[in-house]
This record gives structure tokens, sequence and C-alpha cells, in this order.
């Protein structure tokens, strides 16, 4: 339970940022009506959270690409786990997460909107031998929040995109 100064802590806080002009940042609006997510693993917690995303921000998914009015094309997607530090007896003491997705967003009559592109996020993280289990989850949940950032930069990166010239 809060004690009473946390309770008028938070609505201080509250109230100053209301008063400054702070608010969440929202989804932008999307230069198109509809889109299909095109992508090989259709499964992946990647997809599922731009599709997520694309609901939240209320994007109709068509149900096949000729009739959306854009088809965002996940080629691919992967994770990598990149030793960077070894303590003095050769042990692994810092690794670096890597999530690369290679994508490209086009309309119905094959123009791009995105052209072909890879977009990279790292994240890195110390590692202790003896604590793997908690390592392990800190590496999952690291995952997931690279997914859901990667996520937002695509949807970022298409509510301004536009035809690009041929």
């Amino acid at each position: 339970m809060r004690s009473s100064t946390q309770l008028l802590a938070l609505l201080l806080t509250t109230l100053l940022l209301g008063a400054c002009g702070f608010h969440l940042r929202e989804q932008a609006a999307m230069p198109f009506k509809s889109i299909y997510v095109e992508t090989g693993n259709p499964k992946s917690p990647f997809i599922a959270q731009i599709r997520f995303d694309l609901d939240y921000g209320k994007v109709a998914q068509a149900a096949a690409a000729k009739t959306a009015d854009v088809v965002l094309q996940i080629v691919s997607e992967s994770s990598e786990l990149q030793i960077l530090t070894l303590d003095n007896t050769g042990l692994v003491t810092e690794y670096r997460l890597v999530y690369r997705v290679s994508l490209r967003a086009y309309d119905n009559k094959k123009q791009d909107w995105i052209p072909a592109t890879v977009m990279e996020l790292h994240r890195d993280f110390f590692y202790d031998n003896s604590l793997v289990l908690a390592k392990s989850s800190e590496q999952d949940l690291l995952a997931r929040s690279m997914y859901k950032e990667m996520a937002q930069q695509i949807l970022r990166r298409l509510s301004l995109a536009k035809p690009q010239p041929q």
C-alpha cells in the first residue's frame, strides 16, 4: 500500500507533466487505409508484435496482398548472440544481442514505399555463470523488448512513407 506522501508525489508529478504539455506518444496516422504483412514466418513473436501494433493503431490488415493498399514484406529476421568480453579465465562476462530485420514495403502497383532495407538493434548485457537461469530470462526479456522496439520503428517509418519515384 502506498503512503499518502507517495500518492501526493504521484499526483503532483501527473499534474506537472500535464501542465507542461507532456503526453504519451501515440501511433502515427498511416498514409494508407490497409496493409498486408507478408512473411515466411507468420508465427514469430516479432510478427505477432507488428500485428498487435497495427491493431492498436487501428490500421486495417488485409487478408491478401492484392486487396491491400500497401504490402509490408518481412524478407527475413534473425537474432545473433555475440561475445563482447571474457574474464581472465576465459569465461564470457558480456554478450551483445543483435536483432536484424530485412524488409520492404510496396503498393499493388509494385511501387516501393520503403525500398529493401535492413534494420538492426543491439543490446549488451553482463553474464554470470552462477546465474544462468536469471541471465537466460534477462536475454528473453531483451529479445521481447527488441521485437517491440523494431515493430515501433517500422511503423513510424511506414507512417512517413510514400510511393517512391521509379
